[in-house]
């Protein structure tokens, strides 16, 4: 397919990665910035995203920050915070019309480029400090999105999960930060803060589209200076020890019970098994048409909905379920008696085919959108690998039913968590 031919490049202290596509009528840029997740920061750099583009030295309003991007022939720009393993990852996405399909000569990609920049490296700020109105702004926003969590019981019980699996392990932290912590958080601490980021932090600016590499190596080089770093790495596989299985029970006031289920797959993103452990996910719970959704959902009635899902930067795999509170013990019999079918081979060559296809499908749905182009490429950054997509289809599509077996036998159950009702 050779769909992504990404030329790397080092400018100023970050990488530059340019993939020249003629797919999209538009350019997209994203910059990420990623860093250990720790406790100390973790919620200082949940607020930072927020803060930075909603004003800045030369839009010192999100009104006129916001307005400018109309002129940008409707630009959008956004900000974005996700957990890659225990990496703490924020993104900054623009994506704007590309010239070359406009009567108005405009260089827009420039100007995208300056904006992000600006947006960046030029911050509102009055001395050392953020704008106090902003910061201020923003930490309520910050606490509704923490809030939310508790709201939502579906990602509260997911959650409460991961806490329980990782307890000792930075993975814990959730990516929005701590409630208790945002209040401690001032206007020049976080501009402390911001300053140790850009100055440590591993840095990345994706550039997507019908661009001309020379030229974005030049405008980035010109508007992106920071110093040379040395990013700080950690052990992604650094967990060790067969757990022994945990049982958790919750009570709220909840009409449906939540059943999430964490296990540890000891196989990575980059490992020689991941292809087969995806596929062991597919046909165990990824899909409508795997043994979780048949068995538990359909033939038994026991779940509104049930799925797996794996974090392949952390070696989990999570199951999260929502039952009847009555149906506890037969839903988790159930889903282990899946689990035990999927290491002992009780399942088809049919149902291989039919998981390869659909992930396929699903890699080439993801990479139809740049920005989603830019996520499948920016699990080498986090892994430090090199997997093309080419690759990783070709690679998939060589699994056999024996390396599928062999790595659900490398799955352990790790907790089960069960929110149920009780608490009023």
């Amino acid at each position: 397919m050779g769909v992504l031919s990404e030329k790397k490049i080092d400018v100023n202290g970050m990488k530059l990665h340019i993939i020249p596509t003629e797919k999209y009528k538009t350019n997209t840029i994203v910059f990420k910035m990623k860093a250990p997740l720790d406790k100390e920061n973790v919620t200082k750099r949940a607020l930072l995203p927020h803060v930075l583009q909603s004003s800045s030295k030369k839009f010192p309003t999100t009104s006129l920050l916001r307005s400018y991007l109309d002129e940008l022939y409707g630009a959008t720009f956004h900000v974005d915070l996700g957990k890659k393993g225990e990496y703490h990852v924020l993104s900054f996405s623009m994506e704007v019309a590309n010239e070359k399909f406009l009567s108005d000569s405009t260089p827009l990609l420039e100007k995208a480029f300056e904006f992000l920049a600006e947006v960046i490296t030029n911050p509102n700020i009055d001395g050392q400090s953020f704008n106090q109105t902003t910061v201020d702004n923003e930490k309520r926003s910050l606490k509704q999105r923490i809030q939310s969590v508790y709201d939502d019981k579906m990602k509260y019980s997911n959650f409460r999960l991961i806490q329980e699996m990782c307890q000792s392990e930075p993975y814990a932290l959730h990516v929005h930060g701590q409630l208790d912590d945002v209040d401690s958080i001032t206007a020049s601490s976080l501009f402390d803060y911001y300053q140790n980021a850009l100055a440590a932090d591993e840095l990345d600016l994706y550039v997507v589209g019908d661009v001309n590499s020379e030229e974005v190596e030049k405008i980035a080089a010109h508007l992106f200076q920071f110093k040379k770093r040395a990013p700080k790495t950690i052990d992604r596989k650094g967990y060790q020890g067969k757990p022994e299985a945990k049982e958790i029970k919750e009570e709220q006031d909840v009409k449906q019970g939540k059943l999430n289920i964490g296990f540890r797959t000891n196989v990575y993103y980059g490992d020689e098994d991941y292809y087969a452990l995806q596929l062991f996910n597919g046909i165990f719970g990824g899909f409508s048409h795997s043994k979780l959704f048949i068995n538990v959902r359909e033939k038994a009635s026991l779940a509104y909905y049930v799925a797996s899902r794996l974090e392949s930067h952390k070696g989990l795999m999570l199951v999260m379920s929502g039952i009847d509170n009555k149906n506890y013990n037969q839903a988790v019999t159930i889903i282990k008696e899946q689990m035990k079918a999927m290491t002992e081979g009780e399942f088809t060559e049919e149902e291989i085919k039919q998981t390869k296809a659909v992930i396929k499908n699903q890699l080439l749905e993801t990479i139809d959108n740049a920005r989603g182009m830019v996520e499948i490429l920016y699990h080498n950054v986090v892994a430090d690998e090199n997997i093309s997509l080419d690759h990783w289809i070709a690679a998939m599509d060589q699994v056999t039913k024996d390396e599928i077996m062999k790595v659900a036998g490398k799955v352990e159950l790790d907790t089960i968590y069960f929110l149920t009702e009780g608490g009023k």
